[in-house]
């Protein structure tokens, strides 16, 4: 099966009316936890896990290679399956419900075409969606 994106405006139709199958990736490193400062709408400028939507057809797997790929420009290693996150505060378009893998990179992480600036956080930044936040707290004690 060929997999490829929805356009937009049919994108934002289905999943205002149904939940949407994500993945996020967290990289953990003794600099911290990565994190991606999105570039588009939503959330333009907010800190955030790189993730994205499961398409039709993909395996988590390949949805997790493809994120990394394209947000990250690197291949990872999956290293853990940690849970779910969901996207309630309205973070995201619809309903997202994310799939969390802790991951290694193969190589240095740089930005993408949806968030070009990549960094490492000890210390959660201000602007960062209210899930991410919150996931850091619980999962990783980060303030």
């Amino acid at each position: 099966m060929k997999v490829e994106k929805l356009p937009f405006k049919e994108f934002k139709y289905i999943y205002s009316k149904v939940p949407r199958l994500c993945v996020d990736l967290i990289i953990k490193t003794k600099d911290g936890v990565l994190l991606t400062k999105r570039d588009i709408p939503p959330q333009k400028g907010w800190w955030h896990f790189p993730g994205g939507t499961v398409l039709m057809g993909e395996t988590l797997k390949d949805t997790v290679q493809r994120v990394a790929s394209e947000e990250l420009n690197t291949k990872v290693e999956i290293k853990k399956h940690l849970g779910f996150l969901e996207y309630t505060n309205g973070s995201g378009i619809g309903y997202p419900i994310s799939a969390v893998f802790l991951v290694k990179p193969h190589n240095k992480t740089v930005g993408g075409e949806q968030a070009k600036e990549v960094n490492y956080f000890k210390i959660i930044p201000e602007k960062t969606l209210s899930e991410v936040k919150r996931y850091l707290k619980e999962n990783f004690k980060l303030t």
